[in-house]
């Protein structure tokens, strides 16, 4: 135990005097948080795809992501980003086979 004024040898102290408890128990630094990774560019770029209720499904799980990123939640974030990337592949796919059809349809109606 040390007396109340003297600091402990085993915390790290700044220059100011005061003891810096950012430390974890194991005496590491603390780490850097995880890269953001809420594909918020994909699903913009999933807007301009015919299948709308699904890319603003990925907009908002890109949206969320990004909330729980800046709140700490580094685990939630990475989950939603995954969800906003799997559900922009989707909406990308779902709008690709909406033009083919369109464009299946329109050309077979056509009279030569």
């Amino acid at each position: 135990m040390t007396a109340p004024g003297m600091l402990r040898s085993d915390v790290k102290s700044s220059l100011n005097g005061s003891a810096d408890l950012d430390q974890s128990w194991d005496g590491e630094a603390p780490s850097s948080p995880p890269p953001l990774q809420s594909y918020l560019l994909l699903t913009i770029f999933t807007c301009f795809c015919p299948a709308y209720p699904v890319n603003i499904v990925a907009l908002v799980f890109s949206l969320l992501s990004r909330n729980s990123y800046e709140i700490g939640d580094y685990d939630g974030s990475r989950r939603l980003g995954r969800k906003a990337l799997h559900v922009g592949i989707a909406s990308i796919i779902i709008g690709i086979l909406i033009i083919i059809v369109f464009c299946a349809v329109h050309l077979t109606r056509l009279d030569f």
